[in-house]
């Protein structure tokens, strides 16, 4: 590349992609990796990211997890997909199309758009035969990431028991292991377990990390989503998490409800959804986000 003559992913590029590659910008991105806007002879524009080589295996999931939401997208929701993964000397490198993203709020009517097309997802992303087929239950063939936090799947045929186990719990070990225990949470974790037990949602495919940062619109007007967590698990856990930070406007929870809506009680149960988020922030980042989740605990043991 013209701006770095030996950056070793000029080479990796041409064996992967048959592409030359001319420079490599840096732009906006999460705090996980870096991510570049990739300049290609004729004028073409790629996006990557990269980050230290051990740490391939949270690429390898995004990838995984871009592959089969884009195998349920209806038309109109934009999940990019992989073009190249691997190992570029001391980086490992996922390449995927360049987005052109809209500017201020987009088109009107485009984020009702996109969110009854994340609806639509969802339905489409249901097990093979009809709506409450739970083949294998609820999770995912193998662990994957939530941010840069190990998630923990496998399967459960009780999404309850599923939440709590391969959710809440894991988490809550974690600040315990840390040092940094929350006053409550064992016995939090009891009292959820039943509160859910009634609650029978389908095994949804779902994205799994849907913050404002991980969904925009295109300049076209059509839905984008990207950097997900998936698993098999309540539909409700992506409509929670996209209120959680704020960012995602009105019309998209709108545009939800008026394709697919949700039924009773998700208003109670979006905190308990959202708690999961909350304690991997504490983990990560402890802080506010650890005085949150103790609140969020305090909140939930009161009721």
């Amino acid at each position: 590349m013209d701006s770095d003559p030996v950056d070793p992913l000029a080479p990796w590029l041409r064996d992967q992609l048959g592409v030359e590659p001319l420079d490599r910008t840096p732009v906006g991105g999460g705090c996980i990796h870096h991510a570049w806007c990739l300049r290609t002879a004729g004028g073409g524009r790629l996006f990557a990211k990269t980050t230290a080589a051990d740490r391939l295996p949270l690429l390898e999931a995004e990838a995984e997890g871009l592959e089969v939401l884009g195998q349920v997208a209806p038309p109109g929701l934009v999940v990019p997909q992989p073009l190249a993964l691997g190992q570029a000397g001391p980086e490992a490198v996922l390449v995927m199309p360049w987005l052109d993203l809209a500017r201020g709020e987009g088109r009107p009517g485009s984020w009702a758009e996109c969110g009854a097309n994340l609806a639509r997802l969802h339905r489409r992303g249901l097990p093979p035969g009809r709506e409450g087929a739970r083949p294998q239950g609820f999770g995912w063939p193998r662990d994957n990431f939530i941010g840069a936090s190990p998630q923990q799947n496998g399967w459960r045929q009780d999404w309850a028991v599923f939440f709590i186990a391969c959710r809440l719990r894991p988490q809550l070990t974690w600040l315990e292991k840390g040092g940094r225990p929350l006053a409550g949470g064992t016995s939090l974790l009891e009292r959820l377990l039943k509160r859910l037990a009634p609650h029978k949602p389908d095994p949804c495919l779902v994205h799994g990390d849907l913050w404002s940062g991980n969904a925009a619109l295109l300049a076209d007007g059509r839905g984008s989503l990207f950097d997900p967590a998936v698993h098999r698990g309540d539909r409700e856990v992506d409509l929670a998490m996209a209120r959680l930070f704020g960012g995602v406007p009105e019309a998209f929870f709108q545009g939800y409800q008026e394709e697919w809506p949700l039924p009773e009680g998700w208003r109670e149960r979006q905190a308990i959804y959202n708690l999961y988020h909350l304690l991997n922030h504490a983990n990560l980042f402890g802080g506010t986000y650890k005085k949150q989740a103790q609140s969020v605990i305090n909140d939930l043991l009161d009721q």
